[in-house]
């Protein structure tokens, strides 16, 4: 209790300082204004004030803050309005949002971590850059995001959870995590005299959150060369499964009863390829999530689900309450330096993540819940705050439109679009995407029960093809889906005669795309097979 009681007092010391510094600050800025546009200078707190007194955009190249946490979902960042928005677990990348642009349509295209991140560092699907599942990895020659940056003349640096095995030799600095790294008391190989991997250090007492910020504020302080642009990419390994937050998180949210979804006791049946498949709070659930969290099976089946999903969602939220908490410092630390107002600060999660929805756990299916990926951009002077855009974007559309903003023309290689445009306020160009492009390349892996599957989701309406594996040990089946009426995908509407042109233009499209990207099965003679086969069912 003494420590505790020790610890808010730091806490409440910290927070009086950060408060009169911002003042005195301010002060000295507005001292020459007239007394009335100082009585709403001084009014302004929080995130906005360094920036309300920005007068024209930030001369030469922005310095990029590319912050990006591992499964953190749309429905656990305040901003996004879900069923968790109400307990705000996300202030301060609530604040980026509200001082820039949140991105509504943003998907990803693997919803697993190494091809998501494989296809941000190359701007490229997984056929092209070889990435196709947990197995792959990407050589320093593929590194293609900083390798483009550092001819900019940016200085890059990879810090926290890389998770694409080979060595990050194309950034000027790294400290990473081996692998997905460890909550506590983590490691990290860092470049040094010894061949990769060798080369480690440990950050002995501490939560991975808080390690892997001090370690991006020491580059930040310390390690970098100032005279240049910086390209921070600055990875947190939480709110990863299974979710172990900071101590100082243990109460929050321990009496409070967390919202449930609407279709948490409604299990996936879509099709005969889905129907009972997944994995989730229930007893029956493949995965053991329950008996992972020590929930007791002597409770009857809906309370058991309910206890699991309570507990679940409470340790994910203390562990997105962390790397809330240390996305606000890196924010003091720009605000401090005078850096805040020449940076594009962005925040994403490197796919969506399942919730209960769907009695549903982790990643990896096309539904809404593990598909869409929180995007949101603050860029001073140039993102006017508030904004809110719904263009149809990728995970492969990042590297192209980071180049943007650096200056740099998307390379032929890379396969992804700019969406540079959207931050200026630009209208959405007229031969912008109609379909984005999805596949699932592993199949009913790790006990989740999840079979292989593509396909492609337009504004409006998603079309599924579950193709499941070569062997034919899971059936073969589509899936459809109305958006617009049904935005919690409980009714598979393939099949009906209302929909039967959409279906097929979306049928064509599915098609074009993947000859487009080269996703095609040509090297799969036993998928191919599967798709013809199955083509016109």
């Amino acid at each position: 209790m003494y420590g505790r009681i020790i610890d808010a007092h730091l806490i409440v010391r910290r927070a009086c300082e950060k408060f009169w510094r911002k003042i005195n600050i301010m002060e000295v800025r507005v001292r020459a204004l007239s007394a009335a546009v100082l009585s709403v200078l001084i009014s302004v707190v929080g995130f906005g004030c360094a920036r309300g007194l920005a007068s024209e955009p930030p001369k030469g190249k922005p310095n990029i803050l590319f912050i990006m946490s591992d499964d953190h979902t749309t429905q656990a960042i305040g901003v996004y309005g879900g069923r968790l928005a109400k307990l705000d677990p996300t202030p301060n990348i609530d604040g980026l949002a509200k001082n820039g642009m949140r991105f509504e349509r943003v998907f990803c295209n693997n919803s697993i971590c190494t091809p998501s991140r494989a296809s941000i560092i190359t701007g490229q699907y997984s056929q092209a850059n070889g990435v196709l599942d947990l197995k792959g990895y990407l050589p320093e020659e593929k590194q293609y995001l900083p390798i483009e940056m550092k001819k900019a003349g940016y200085q890059t640096a990879m810090i926290g959870k890389w998770h694409l095995k080979n060595e990050p030799g194309a950034f000027d600095y790294y400290c990473v995590l081996p692998g997905q790294g460890k909550y506590f008391d983590p490691e990290f190989r860092v470049r040094g005299s010894m061949e990769w991997p060798e080369n480690v250090m440990k950050k002995e007492g501490m939560h991975s959150s808080d390690a892997i910020t001090d370690i991006s504020l020491d580059w930040l302080r310390n390690r970098r060369d100032k005279s240049k642009p910086f390209f921070l990419m600055h990875h947190f390994k939480a709110p990863h499964d299974l979710f172990q937050n900071a101590p100082r998180y243990d109460d929050y949210l321990e009496d409070v009863e967390i919202p449930e979804p609407v279709n948490l006791f409604d299990r996936l049946d879509g099709s005969a390829a889905t129907r009972g498949m997944g994995s989730g709070v229930d007893k029956k659930a493949s995965w053991r999530l329950g008996k992972k969290l020590g929930i007791d099976i002597e409770l009857d089946d809906r309370a058991y689900a309910e206890a699991c999903y309570q507990k679940f969602l409470k340790r994910y939220l203390r562990c997105v309450k962390g790397v809330d908490d240390n996305v606000g410092r890196l924010i003091e630390y720009l605000r401090e330096t005078g850096e805040l107002e020449n940076t594009v600060i962005i925040y994403t999660g490197d796919q969506g993540f399942f919730l209960g929805e769907h009695d549903l756990m982790d990643k990896r299916w096309m539904y809404e819940e593990s598909m869409r990926m929180p995007f949101i951009v603050n860029w001073p002077g140039v993102v006017k705050p508030g904004g809110v855009n719904g263009w149809l974007i990728n995970n492969t559309d990042f590297a192209p439109t980071i180049l943007e903003i650096a200056g740099v023309q998307r390379p032929g290689y890379m396969q992804g679009s700019s969406f540079a445009g959207a931050l200026r306020g630009d209208d959405r160009p007229d031969d912008w995407r109609d379909v984005t492009y999805y596949r699932y390349w592993m199949h009913m892996a790790h006990n989740l029960a999840v079979p292989a599957h593509f396909g492609v989701r337009s504004d409006r309406y998603k079309l599924i093809f579950f193709y499941g594996g070569p062997s034919g040990d899971t059936p073969v089946a589509w899936e459809f889906y109305d958006m617009q009426r049904d935005p919690y995908e409980m009714k598979n509407l393939y099949g009906d005669a209302e929909y039967k042109e959409i279906i097929e233009k979306m049928k064509e499209q599915l098609k074009e795309t993947r000859e487009a990207l080269g996703e095609t099965d040509e090297n799969y003679p036993a998928i191919q097979g599967v798709i013809d086969a199955n083509w016109d069912k």
